[in-house]
């Protein structure tokens, strides 16, 4: 069946198209001297994983709750519209509510895809082009995986929200490659992360956790990518230049903010949008689960030199810098978001070595 068929809403079929020029950059020269790069696309070649092979897609999803997570993660959990559903009701929320946020993350892959592409041709170094070629096969993975997930076990899903596309657009739109990696390798990938990571650690279906933990294994390899590149690039750049960056950050932050407020949600199933959405504003929830949406970008955002009183104020305004330790170990955290698909994999061994025993 045709994805369109899936759709909770319309969307067009003929495809969103971003006009941008891009500035096509050959590298003469063949040993640039970055070592860290050159390592990272070593991991890079070396975690290359298939898709089909390494999730069980034999596993089913709980149609009544899709994730199998907790009622807490459902945006208007506790309010009075939550309290007056009943099973069916509840169960339909959050099987839409779950679909909704994979689609985003499948949006969001594809528009990594796009940017890792367009890396490869803008970026001036030939291994950040090496890194950046595993990358695009990486986000290709991903969308595989989220559209399988999407189009098979929930059988619907939703169009890309507004303030995420509004984000793609403002990160393809600008050709610089510095932008590219801010855009993309530490903002929307830093808050992929955060995002994979609450469903993989609160899921307790296997294929969906299984799905979040390998995606993050790559993931956590392209903030890194950013990171190493932005490190060592931005303190070159004049304080006018830097002003342009942090204004981009500040703004792409917001945007990010707003991303999981599920807005078209509420009225694809029959529930009134200005309650929920009202609801959804001033939950504790809502704060709780986008403050900590930024718990990777933060200290990445610091750790490449962009802590300026502008950010640090925006920051505030978001309630952010609780984030902001400077003692954070970024390698640390990062490492942990790669080690745990190791343990998916070592999970899955067990439990296929007790399956042939049987």
């Amino acid at each position: 069946m045709t994805s369109m068929y899936r759709y909770q809403l319309p969307v067009k079929e003929t495809g969103w198209q971003v006009y941008s020029q891009n500035e096509v950059r050959f590298a003469w020269e063949y040993d640039d001297g970055n070592d860290a790069l050159l390592k990272l696309y070593d991991k890079g070649k070396q975690q290359q994983w298939d898709a089909n092979t390494r999730i069980n897609w034999e596993l089913d999803l709980d149609p009544e709750n899709p994730m199998e997570m907790p009622d807490q993660m459902v945006r208007i959990y506790g309010s009075p519209l939550w309290d007056k559903m009943n099973k069916k009701e509840r169960a339909n929320l959050r099987r839409h509510s779950q679909a909704w946020q994979i689609s985003q993350f499948l949006h969001g892959e594809q528009g990594a895809l796009m940017v890792a592409a367009r890396i490869v041709q803008t970026v001036p170094d030939i291994n950040a082009k090496f890194y950046a070629a595993t990358q695009v096969m990486d986000e290709a993975r991903h969308v595989e995986a989220y559209s399988r997930l999407l189009h098979d076990k929930f059988e619907i899903a939703y169009p890309i929200t507004p303030p995420l596309a509004a984000l793609l657009e403002n990160v393809l739109h600008d050709k610089r490659w510095d932008f590219n990696y801010l855009g993309m390798q530490v903002l929307i990938e830093g808050l992929a992360l955060a995002a994979f990571h609450a469903i993989r650690d609160m899921s307790k279906n296997p294929l969906s956790a299984s799905v979040n933990a390998y995606v993050m294994q790559d993931e956590a390899r392209h903030v890194a990518f950013g990171r190493l590149a932005l490190r060592d690039f931005y303190p070159n750049l004049s304080a006018s230049e830097m002003a342009e960056r942090e204004e981009f950050l500040i703004e792409a932050c917001w945007l990010m903010r707003d991303r999981f407020t599920s807005n078209e949600l509420w009225g694809a199933i029959g529930l009134p949008e200005k309650e929920c959405m009202d609801w959804v504003e001033k939950s504790e929830g809502m704060r709780l689960f986008r403050t900590r949406l930024f718990s990777r970008i933060v200290p990445i955002v610091r750790d490449i030199g962009m802590w300026s009183d502008n950010v640090q104020a925006a920051f505030d305004k978001m309630g952010l810098l609780e984030f902001c330790d400077p003692n954070l170990d970024v390698d640390l955290l990062l490492a942990a978001d790669e080690r745990v698909a190791e343990e998916f994999d070592a999970q899955a061994h067990v439990t296929q070595a007790i399956q042939a025993a049987e």
